[in-house]
């Protein structure tokens, strides 16, 4: 059974190091620069924390959900281009995961209204035969980021 969403923010809250959380007209503001809606799991979270540092701050943070002024395409976080060769321009880049890789939210596809996750490796982007869902949604994503105590749980399925 999934852990609710307000158990995951209370957890971030009180054992990791989240950002002052977003106002509504600052999730207005991105929206409009996006062009695309937060869903529920993402609105949630901007609103009780505008990002967070996961388990240490950084620059030893394994994980950094960004905050949403720092969103941007996965292509031009991970490529440094915003041009369709570096992938689909649906894909966003939502959590830091260092050394260049990124968790992208894929904005193109709903599952039960949230977005999916993909890795987002920046050795093997865009090649979808590596490009795998990582998770149904950002809540399922947070809470598998905060079980496995700062290692990328996806990788240990390959």
């Amino acid at each position: 059974m999934a852990t609710p969403m307000s158990l995951l923010l209370e957890e971030v809250s009180r054992e990791h190091f989240p950002y002052p959380p977003a106002t509504p007209e600052e999730l207005e503001t991105f929206e409009h620069r996006v062009g695309w809606k937060l869903d529920p799991d993402l609105r949630t979270f901007y609103l009780h924390c505008n990002g967070a540092e996961l388990f240490k701050r950084l620059p030893d943070a394994p994980d950094q959900m960004l905050p949403l002024s720092e969103i941007v395409r996965a292509r031009v976080a991970i490529r440094r281009e915003d041009d369709d060769q570096w992938g689909p321009a649906s894909m966003y880049a939502l959590c830091d995961v260092q050394d260049g890789n990124y968790a992208v939210v894929d904005v193109a596809r709903q599952q039960n209204g949230r977005y999916p996750l993909f890795d987002g490796d920046h050795e093997t982007w865009p090649d979808p035969a590596y490009c795998e869902q990582i998770a149904s949604s950002f809540s399922e994503f947070l809470e598998e980021v905060l079980r496995s105590k700062g290692r990328s749980y996806w990788l240990a399925r390959k």
